[in-house]
């Protein structure tokens, strides 16, 4: 009889567990998944391979930016936002800070479809920058400027 009783609140335990975690878990996102580089023949500095493919996923209650190696390793953490940015469907960009070397830029996110194929594929722009105005000449000029293609699911996630 004593082990059925610690079994039940065994089971009980594990139940509201997985509920909280369930609940704390933020809603999917149009930013979230893996993305590479859509560019046909891309140019990379030392600062700018980071950003050559990067996981976009929730750490927390907010959804980070992770660099992804060729090879598939996870890297460094590029960038946060605050969660309840990625979930807004109707924002027109998302604007925060992010790492460039040892340096911190603003980052400026947006989402878009390419409407060059048949069936419209989702995408990301993503700037760095002193500014948030990338459309100036001057001290505005991005750092680093990439469009972005989805190529699966994120599997890295900030440390």
């Amino acid at each position: 009889m004593r082990l059925f009783h610690r079994l039940a609140g065994l089971s009980i335990m594990l139940a509201a567990a997985t509920t909280a975690s369930a609940a704390s878990a933020p809603a999917s996102s149009r930013y979230y998944g893996r993305w590479a580089v859509a560019d046909e023949r891309p140019v990379f500095t030392a600062r700018g391979r980071e950003y050559k493919t990067i996981d976009i996923a929730p750490c927390g209650k907010d959804f980070c930016g992770v660099s992804v190696s060729d090879n598939g390793r996870c890297g460094a953490v590029l960038f946060r936002f605050l969660g309840h940015r990625a979930r807004d469907e109707d924002a027109q960009d998302l604007r925060g800070h992010g790492k460039w070397g040892s340096a911190r830029k603003n980052v400026l996110i947006y989402a878009f479809d390419d409407g060059e194929s048949p069936t419209p594929k989702r995408q990301i722009g993503l700037y760095l920058g002193e500014g948030y105005d990338f459309g100036e000449r001057g001290g505005s000029m991005p750092k680093y400027h990439a469009d972005y293609a989805r190529t699966g699911a994120a599997k890295c996630t900030a440390r």
